[in-house]
């Protein structure tokens, strides 16, 4: 069959132009975010990222995860290739899904649950796992993943009868800090110490003055041996996961960033030597005389909610669980 037919205009046969075709995408439909798509996408994830590790296939596990945990995967599977090790499995115990009632995108849910890696049940954590999905189109991603530290009481997250847990604003005002100041808050006891203006309202604690105490302790250790070691805890642009908790308090997991530098003393031209610690993320040569590195640092903190009446004490914010690894290094050439 011809595709298309010619037409007469005034006794003379006139050539057929064929017509554009028109190429109709397909869009896809949003899929409503359910406690059952959440459960299925938890089991998804476990498996897939597991035969990604098995295989040692980094580009296979990239595709499973994103923000933060984007740039811990990469750095876990390129350390475990530099050592010659293969890269860990994980084993999961049942997961309490905390799903938010969510209308536009992005939909997220975060997952509690016990892991532990292959063959160490001894060693199980409880573990705190984000999930994202930014559109229709883009599948589900592991945004976050922070375990709950080994004397910390994992905070109550409401649920009500349908199964859906309660999302809080990032300005949420009805908790002590609201949940978008929480990193700025943790980063500033992380380095001013102890006696930061923070200290009124969030724990001392390893994951906060700890850090304080650790650096000044790295500091001291660098100036040993003829360096200069400069650190500083910055908030991060990847996703803040809040949900309220049975007693109206929140519990909030998101992000910070260590960026360090390591360098010889001023006017000191020679370079610093690689530490250890950072030599699979580099080639095995600096090309100034400064080596930069990130550590990227994932939360769960407890927000209580404000103390009202007279008497009443107010609680304080604590970060309660903590992970994180060194995911990227650098050696800037001179300027």
């Amino acid at each position: 069959m011809p595709l298309a037919v010619a037409g007469c205009a005034g006794g003379k046969e006139s050539a057929a132009r064929p017509s554009k075709a028109t190429i109709k995408t397909a869009t896809p439909t949003p899929e409503p975010l359910t406690p059952e798509v959440a459960a299925r996408q938890f089991r998804t994830f476990t498996i897939d990222d597991n035969v990604a590790r098995a295989a040692g296939d980094e580009r296979l596990a990239l595709s499973w995860v994103t923000d933060g945990q984007s740039m811990l995967t990469a750095s876990e599977y390129r350390k475990a290739a530099f050592d010659g090790d293969p890269v860990r499995e994980y084993e999961y115990g049942t997961p309490k899904l905390y799903v938010p009632k969510l209308t536009s995108y992005p939909h997220w849910f975060v997952a509690q649950v016990p892991r532990n890696v292959k063959g160490d049940k001894k060693n199980t954590r409880e573990t705190y796992l984000a999930f994202v999905r930014r559109n229709p189109v883009e599948g589900w991603k592991l945004s976050l993943a922070t375990q709950l530290a080994p004397k910390a009481r994992a905070p109550k997250v409401a649920v009500d009868a349908e199964g859906y847990a309660t999302p809080l604003a990032t300005t949420e005002a009805s908790v002590l800090i609201q949940p978008r100041a929480l990193p700025g808050i943790q980063a500033t006891l992380a380095a001013e110490g102890p006696y930061s203006v923070a200290a009124k309202v969030m724990r001392a604690g390893p994951f906060t003055t700890g850090y304080y105490s650790q650096t000044r302790k790295d500091r001291r250790k660098a100036k040993d041996h003829d360096l200069v070691l400069e650190a500083v805890f910055v908030a991060t642009p990847f996703p803040f996961f809040p949900l309220r908790t049975q007693n109206g308090s929140g519990l909030v997991l998101y992000a910070l960033s260590r960026n360090s530098i390591i360098k010889g003393k001023e006017k000191d031209e020679r370079k610093p030597p690689i530490p250890p610690d950072v030599a699979h993320l580099l080639d095995g040569t600096v090309k100034g005389t400064e080596i930069h590195t990130t550590d990227i640092l994932q939360f769960a903190a407890f927000d209580p909610v404000k103390a009202s009446g007279e008497g009443k004490v107010q609680p304080k914010a604590d970060v309660i669980g903590e992970a994180g690894a060194l995911a990227r290094a650098t050696t800037p050439p001179p300027k």
